[in-house]
């Protein structure tokens, strides 16, 4: 019997293929799709589902098992190919329809996985339609049948229909920026990592007084060159080194899917994802004096202090797209950010864009005064110092958390759960999460200078990896 749970996560769908994602259980979650989320016309549903793939191998026939799923319970199938998660969910807030994104983002090349959204590029995650579909396919495998159930009424099948949409995708986002058309000429280095930014940065990019030296733009799912995968520093040595070699101002980096936008300044060195979530939260709250804006646990204390400072309301969750979603249709936010390199964005269906977000630095730097680097930006952002995400495989997670918040209880200020263990003192604070794709536990730490960071960070980790596996 298949362990769904490894596979049906928190809000996606994501394994090793094909031993844990195969065509089989593709096939079942198209079905699934159909009853849990109501997509028959006939049940007032739109009677149509997106679906569309990033370049890993795998990708065509679990598409064409999903689809088969889909149109087989009586549901139309529009494809719209290769693109990129946030072209998956602009096409699923511009048609109307639920989508299906056939991707494993950053994971390494063995990996495939479903991100699932209702109409509107609404998220489904565990408590919005996972949790069902997982039953959903339980029961049918324990049934040993790939059908609905028996007592399931016959429907007309579906169609399918292909659909390009990326001269549409891009056009709309460069809309979405103030200031794209008054930049000064910037040279920008870009590195798809042989992923989806490959297809999309030369459709978006194209038309603005930009230089760009493309790097690693062949869609290739292998992953030659890198790993798609920029908040592992490995993974940006190439894009660093380029930079610096034709002087360029900037230097973006995408993963697989190109949903996550990562940059680097005129000296090679990284942009904190923070620092960005402060810039474009300060130019969102010019534009919507008062408004709230959401940041995640692990953003840096930087950016709730700086929304705060420019009049807005700043909101605290749980990392992960579903969750960050849903509290910004709550709270009705414009914009929000979180440190592992996803943007959100209110006139983007509260959906995450990389691209967006890299379009907004560009608007930025582009309109600042002649002679102003990155760095120079974004120095007022930058306040603390932050170690970035270290992962560690431990044999017992909760052990481990469990020891961490022992051995650090004393010297704390404050302690909570929202998502993993986060423990605050008077000038640090750091997160220990379990990972709710990999085996792994997650640590971020930041402090009020290196030094003090390094130390914290360090005292934190062999705590952690004293639980190895």
């Amino acid at each position: 019997m298949r362990a769904l749970d490894e596979v049906i996560k928190a809000y996606d769908v994501r394994g090793v293929y094909p031993d844990q994602l195969d065509e089989e259980l593709a096939h079942l979650i198209g079905r699934a799709c159909v009853e849990v989320l109501g997509l028959r016309a006939a049940d007032a549903g739109t009677g149509a589902m997106i679906v569309g793939r990033d370049m890993r191998p795998s990708g065509p026939a679990l598409v064409e098992a999903f689809a088969r799923g889909v149109t087989e319970a009586g549901v139309d199938v529009i494809d719209i190919g290769l693109c990129s998660t946030d072209g998956l969910y602009f096409a699923s807030g511009r048609l109307g329809h639920a989508g299906a994104m056939f991707t494993a983002s950053h994971n390494p090349a063995q990996y495939n996985g479903i991100k699932l959204c209702a109409p509107g590029a609404v998220p489904v995650g565990r408590d919005t339609g996972l949790a069902q579909i997982s039953d959903f396919c339980a029961a049918a495998l324990a049934e040993g049948a790939s059908a609905a159930p028996a007592d399931t009424e016959p429907v007309a099948p579906g169609s399918i229909s292909a659909v390009n949409l990326l001269g549409d995708y891009a056009v709309f986002l460069r809309s979405l920026v103030p200031g794209l058309d008054t930049i000064r000429e910037l040279s920008v280095v870009v590195d798809a990592g042989n992923g989806m930014a490959g297809l999309t940065a030369p459709a978006v990019l194209g038309p603005l007084p930009l230089q760009v030296t493309e790097m690693y733009y062949e869609l290739d799912g292998t992953f030659p060159n890198h790993e798609a995968n920029p908040i592992d520093p490995a993974n940006l040595v190439d894009l660093q080194a380029k930079v610096l070699e034709v002087g360029a101002d900037l230097g973006l980096a995408f993963d697989g899917d190109a949903d996550r936008c990562f940059a680097v300044d005129q000296a090679g060195e990284l942009i904190s994802p923070s620092s960005l979530t402060a810039l474009i939260a300060v130019q969102e709250l010019q534009r919507h004096p008062g408004a709230t804006v959401i940041h995640n646990l692990i953003t840096s204390a930087a950016v709730p202090e700086i929304i705060v400072e420019n009049g807005g309301v700043p909101v605290r969750t749980r990392v992960g797209h579903s969750f960050i979603k849903a509290t910004m249709a709550e709270t009705g936010a414009v914009f929000g950010g979180e440190h592992s390199g996803h943007f959100y964005f209110q006139d983007f269906w509260r959906a995450d864009s990389g691209m967006l977000a890299a379009l907004h630095l560009i608007a930025a730097l582009g309109n600042a005064p002649i002679g102003t680097t990155v760095a120079d930006l974004l120095a007022p952002y930058n306040r603390y110092v932050s170690s970035g995400e270290i992962n560690s495989t431990v044999a017992d997670g909760p052990a481990a958390t469990a020891a961490v918040r022992e051995a650090f209880a004393p010297e704390t200020t404050s302690i909570d759960e929202l998502d993993g263990l986060t423990m605050t003192g008077e000038s640090w604070w750091f997160n220990v999460r379990p990972s709710n794709t990999e085996p792994l536990l997650r640590l971020n730490v930041e402090h009020q200078d290196e030094e003090s960071m390094a130390e914290l960070r360090d005292r934190v980790l062999a705590v952690i990896r004293s639980h190895s596996a």
